[in-house]
């Protein structure tokens, strides 16, 4: 004699719907929180990529700093180096080793400034070092959520906020304009890293 087949009850049913609902929960929140690590480890991996970019750029215009002053579009004689904590540009230098693969007629020599606007770090190039005229520099936007960037000079043994000195009234031996600091430090200051420091010897 045949037993005749035996459903789940309601109660049963209920059970098992609670346990499963349970249990996909449990997984929905791990594999969430999964997602969550992973798009923020993804996203310190971009920030720590462009922040370490931004400062070897730095390292290598400073490094590659010469001696050689320009004159600006209204024929005025610039500095080599120029550092100034209130201009718009924070940093101005003229760096050597300008890559020409295409062979354009023009100096290997490159003038450079970097300047801080609305919370990002600016590098700005122009193509020619004598502008003799009105020439737009170009820009290339190397950070954003900086807060402040800063630049400090060594001369001789004392650190100085602005770059050339300033001749003393009554001497006679006025400072060369084109010469340069031993060294300069750069300050970094980042919203989410705090600040950012690097020394770095000037040539000669």
């Amino acid at each position: 004699m045949r037993t005749p087949a035996r459903g789940f009850t309601l109660l049963e049913l209920l059970v098992a719907l609670a346990v499963f609902s349970i249990m996909a929960i449990a997984a929905y929140s791990g594999l969430r929180n999964v997602l969550y690590t992973r798009a923020a480890v993804e996203e310190q991996n971009r920030r720590l990529a462009a922040v370490q970019l931004a400062v070897y750029r730095l390292e290598q215009d400073i490094e590659q700093t010469v001696p050689r002053g320009i004159r600006d579009e209204y024929g005025e004689p610039q500095a080599a180096l120029i550092g100034d904590a209130l201009a718009d540009d924070r940093l101005t230098l003229t760096r050597a080793g300008w890559d020409n693969p295409l062979g354009q007629p023009r100096a290997a020599l490159q003038r450079i400034a970097y300047r801080l606007r609305d919370g990002r770090l600016w590098r700005l190039h122009w193509p020619v070092l004598d502008r003799g005229g009105l020439i737009e520099p170009r820009e290339t936007l190397l950070l954003d959520r900086v807060r402040e960037f800063k630049a400090r000079f060594l001369d001789q043994d004392d650190w100085r906020d602005d770059w050339p000195p300033l001749p003393v009234s009554g001497d006679e031996n006025k400072p060369d304009p084109d010469r340069l600091p031993r060294a300069l430090e750069i300050s970094l200051t980042l919203e989410d890293w705090g600040e950012i420091t690097r020394l770095l010897p000037l040539p000669g």
